[in-house]
């Protein structure tokens, strides 16, 4: 967490508000917390104009006019909100020659801002080996069936969660992809139907699209670049829904481990 969705918001709200921007200084709390030398960081970064923000995978990209890009992940409690309070949490601030200011928080202190140059982009997102990205339109049936192929004898919940495999899926959407495919999260992969197949794919590009449309998850401690929470939760049917009656059927919802995961299903709807 943050998963496809939230990021994507992100990323989308950082563009339309940040892009343009010119980053007059940027102050540092938490050393750690960029992976490149401090002072080559902030030669890079201030001066700098924001050209682009979107997204690959789970990760931002903040690409700048000196030639390079920041790449963040916020990992499991990192937020990126703009003119928002600062706090102790508050580890990085960018602040921009209009006064407005982003701020980079995280609790746990797992995330991280790397800088990579322009031309080597694709090949540290090469070496990272991120499979395809789910909302993209080479992201067909065909293709989706295609890699399954290769993993026959997976369970379908990990799988779905493999950045190799698919680029962004995480616990709670491959829970609610899954639940609303009539899929149980620990099929293999080879035991599921051709029909089965093409409803999975549907899911995960109306779940992830659904859920970019909320703004995301605000399960826990997610806000949008605004400092809001997203509207997905409302719509969770399995997720974190353990004990709990299935809407469907009332059936209690289950909870089970699937290597160091968990995994959330209803035992009578999904199959």
């Amino acid at each position: 967490m943050p998963e496809l969705p939230e990021v994507e918001t992100i990323a989308r709200q950082l563009n339309k508000r940040i892009k343009g921007k010119k980053i007059e200084k940027v102050e540092v709390h938490l050393v750690k917390l960029v992976k490149y030398s401090l002072e080559k960081f902030k030669k890079i970064v201030v001066g700098a104009e924001i050209k682009s923000v979107s997204r690959r995978a789970k990760l931002l990209i903040i690409e700048l006019s000196s030639g390079y890009s920041l790449i963040i992940h916020l990992k499991l409690t990192g937020q990126l909100i703009l003119n928002g309070e600062i706090n102790k949490h508050t580890h990085l601030i960018y602040y921009f020659s209009d006064k407005s200011y982003l701020i980079h928080n995280d609790l746990r202190q797992f995330g991280f801002v790397k800088v990579i140059e322009k031309e080597k982009l694709e090949e540290y997102f090469e070496k990272e080996k991120f499979g395809p990205e789910p909302l993209d339109r080479k992201f067909t049936l065909s293709l989706f069936r295609k890699i399954l192929d290769k993993r026959k004898n997976s369970k379908i919940k990990p799988l779905l969660m493999d950045p190799k495999f698919v680029a962004g899926i995480g616990n709670i959407y491959s829970d609610e992809i899954l639940f609303h495919a009539i899929v149980l999260p620990i099929r293999i992969i080879k035991t599921l139907k051709s029909a089965e197949i093409k409803k999975i794919y549907q899911e995960i590009k109306r779940i992830l699209k659904l859920a970019i449309e909320k703004k995301g998850s605000s399960n826990r401690d997610y806000f949008d670049a605004y400092g809001q929470k997203g509207n997905f939760v409302p719509l969770i049917k399995v997720y974190q829904r353990q004990g709990k009656l299935c809407f469907k059927c009332r059936t209690k919802i289950k909870r089970i481990k699937i290597g160091a995961r968990s995994a959330h299903f209803c035992p009578k709807c999904q199959i």
